[in-house]
């Protein structure tokens, strides 16, 4: 099999709540999402999506990742999709860096092989280690009182984890943790999500006033350093996020006990490949994930899906179901939530198709 076209597509996702809110007066009220169709010469097609949640919070962008495609276009060209460790070689040989670039032709070669052999990702993922996720919903920041509003109205929709943004005024942000987790139920999951926005006197603020909480502690300052300083300072649950996009870094943070839990974004690392390993690293050592994306739609979610159906549930923190914050559809048969949880398709590949007239023409063609 190989490679004969690339066609990119882009399409905005308007958010139901209108604009979503996280650390430092960030924010993004619609999100920006580059799709990948790779045509083959036996007729099978791939699809992938990558949205990267604005520009000012991880080293990814929008356009980046649609200049990024074009810059490794030509070198993927004839190559076969379905050796995906010899794709990823072309593309690091061919562009240095950028993994949230190259992450959806690694998620399209894995549709493609899917498809191909008539088995979903998640068998070839490693099989299926549960048959549903639980999902965690994000809480975009707002005043204190407003946010448990909206906790009491997702938990009655079925979720039982909670992600809050704060990571703004040190505060506002202890006001924001102790009304939220007053309207949960003891069995309700709360995690306080600083987005590395934090320095270090007011993380350790934070956490001294919440100490004795329920709560977990999300990437609560900029650096790796930073967040090992906090670390070391709180008996709460603490999760790694930002700072943890690599395997390499990954072991760093093993070795250094520097986590409970991490946040393994698909795009961030470069795909399904480096998300796998990732994955089984931290199942290796013990580590829980929440498994998902920097954003998307309903191709982020079916990867999302597969990759989180195929790891074991006691490491499966939680996992986001992306396409329940949009307005709109660009795919057919990608999962749906049904109460707090989420399951991936046993159809071959993401199974998942592209609604066309959602995408609209084409944004670049190569072949």
């Amino acid at each position: 099999m190989k490679i004969t076209a690339l066609n990119v597509y882009q399409v905005d996702l308007p958010l139901k709540e209108g604009r979503y809110n996280w650390s430092n007066g960030n924010y993004v009220e619609v999100f920006d999402s580059t799709v990948l169709e790779i045509i083959t010469d036996e007729g099978l097609k791939g699809y992938a999506e990558c949205c990267p949640l604005g520009s000012a919070y991880l080293p990814s962008f929008a356009l980046g990742v649609r200049a990024g495609l074009a810059e490794l276009s030509p070198h993927l060209i004839g190559q076969d999709p379905l050796n995906i460790g010899q794709i990823n070689r072309t593309m690091d040989a061919a562009l240095r860096g950028h993994p949230y670039a190259k992450a959806p032709v690694d998620i399209a070669c894995w549709d493609l092989l899917g498809k191909a052999t008539g088995q979903p990702l998640y068998t070839l993922l490693g099989g299926a280690a549960q048959q549903d996720v639980v999902l965690y919903r994000a809480i975009s920041q707002e005043a204190p009182d407003i946010m448990a509003q909206k906790i009491q109205g997702y938990a009655a929709e079925g979720y039982t984890k909670f992600q809050l943004k704060v990571g703004g005024d040190a505060n506002d942000d202890i006001d924001r943790i102790h009304a939220t987790r007053a309207v949960l139920k003891k069995t309700d999951l709360l995690v306080a999500d600083a987005n590395t926005g934090w320095t270090r006197h007011e993380a350790a603020r934070v956490l001294g006033a919440i100490a004795g909480m329920d709560v977990y502690v999300e990437q609560p300052c900029l650096t790796y350093e930073e967040c090992v300083s906090i670390r070391r300072r709180t008996a709460l649950p603490f999760v790694m996020d930002e700072v943890i996009d690599t395997p390499n870094t990954l072991v760093r943070g093993i070795a250094d006990d520097a986590m409970d839990v991490i946040n393994l974004k698909i795009s961030k690392v470069g795909g399904l490949s480096k998300a796998r390993l990732m994955r089984d690293l931290c199942v290796a050592h013990g580590i829980p994930m929440t498994i998902e994306d920097t954003w998307g739609g309903d191709i982020t979610t079916a990867a999302i899906a597969h990759l989180a159906r195929s790891t074991p549930s006691e490491f499966t923190f939680s996992a986001t179901d992306f396409n329940s914050y949009g307005t709109v559809d660009i795919a057919e048969g990608a999962p749906k939530r049904v109460n707090g949880r989420m399951t991936a398709a046993d159809r071959p590949g993401l199974g998942v198709t592209p609604i066309f007239d959602a995408l609209g023409a084409p944004f670049a063609q190569y072949s």
